[in-house]
């Protein structure tokens, strides 16, 4: 295979992000893009270069040109999508979560697995140069064995209410993020997780079930703790950061800004605000996880986030759930799905 012909499903604002990063690589051409709203999408399409729209996924998954998907349509669907695409053998890459229900995702994890399709799952996370250089630190052996592991994740400003009523909560939709890279920087699988939430933000967000401000407590296979703290309003912008303290030393990253600038007067220490939000921070690792994902589709090599991925991370907020509800630590359950 000299070249990816890829389907798009789903062109909202993740979509359109990954069409927009997919149509500078060489080697992938995007044929067809999906949308219930396809009204909407002709002109862009057309101006990114876009061959076709349609309004159902199926013309998609029925062309034998098409080598790979691209799930970016809502959770709710995914698991119909991933069944139907498999069977299809088409390579899958899915937006996060897989779905809002551990058990589908198993079920999607075993479609797969009986396909030989390949499944990689967006956490885009793993792709920054900064959290890749944690893992890697840690991966190498340089601060010793993980003892202690700090993330921390806020938000700049809550989402609306009607996000917030299909988007699964703040454990599915944001922490989710963070309970993938505590397993990928310390290499080691959560055992147990407690969680104390509160609504100090957004009454709408309590009025819905949902919390706005989070700790999350982990406990890991390999005996190391940590801590995430999570909020949907920090004021000075998108506050992403992680430590992992070791036997040897520690290893942290700090926020971006648009630019390490410092300026120093008589009144004062200055410097640029945070950058504003996932989408401006996270740029370069959305274009990164899709040239991963099609250098796998190419040349076979490992992907970096696999289905399996996607399931560790949703047992790991599952537990988060069932912690802040019973207002005790749970135990992961967690049974073993392995692709191959």
């Amino acid at each position: 295979m000299e070249k990816v012909k890829i389907g798009i499903i789903g062109a909202g604002r993740i979509g359109r992000l990954h069409a927009e990063n997919i149509v500078h690589i060489p080697q992938v051409e995007i044929k067809t893009i999906s949308d219930l709203f396809v009204e909407n999408l002709q002109e862009w399409a057309n101006k990114i270069g876009i061959q076709n729209v349609t309004s159902d996924y199926n013309d998609i998954l029925n062309d034998s040109e098409i080598d790979a998907v691209f799930i970016c349509s809502p959770t709710n669907t995914h698991l119909s999508i991933i069944r139907d695409a498999a069977k299809a053998g088409k390579h899958i890459f899915c937006e996060k979560p897989i779905s809002f229900s551990t058990e589908e995702t198993k079920e999607a994890l075993k479609i797969v697995k009986e396909t030989g399709v390949k499944l990689q799952v967006g956490f885009n996370r793993r792709f920054d140069k900064h959290f890749k250089k944690v893992h890697d630190t840690v991966k190498e052996g340089v601060v010793g064995e993980p003892q202690l592991v700090k993330i921390t994740s806020r938000d700049p400003e809550p989402p609306p209410a009607e996000y917030i009523k299909s988007s699964g909560g703040l454990f599915v939709d944001m922490a989710i993020h963070d309970y993938d890279i505590a397993r990928y920087v310390t290499g080691s699988e959560v055992v147990e997780v407690y969680v104390q939430g509160a609504n100090l933000i957004d009454p709408a967000i309590g009025d819905l079930g949902d919390i706005d401000t989070a700790l999350t407590i982990l406990k890991f296979e390999n005996g190391a703790l940590g801590v995430i703290d999570n909020s949907r309003k920090a004021v000075y912008g998108y506050d992403q950061r992680v430590e992992v303290f070791g036997s040897k030393g520690s290893v942290a990253n700090q926020n971006e800004q648009p630019t390490n600038v410092v300026v120093n007067t008589v009144d004062g220490i200055y410097q640029e605000k945070l950058k504003n939000f996932f989408l401006d921070r996270y740029k370069d690792a959305y274009l990164e996880e899709t040239h991963a994902f099609i250098q796998s589709v190419l040349y076979d090599t490992p992907l970096v986030c696999k289905g399996e991925d996607g399931l560790e991370a949703e047992l790991i907020a599952e537990a988060a759930k069932a912690s802040l509800l019973t207002k005790q630590p749970v135990k992961i359950k967690r049974e073993e799905y392995k692709l191959v």
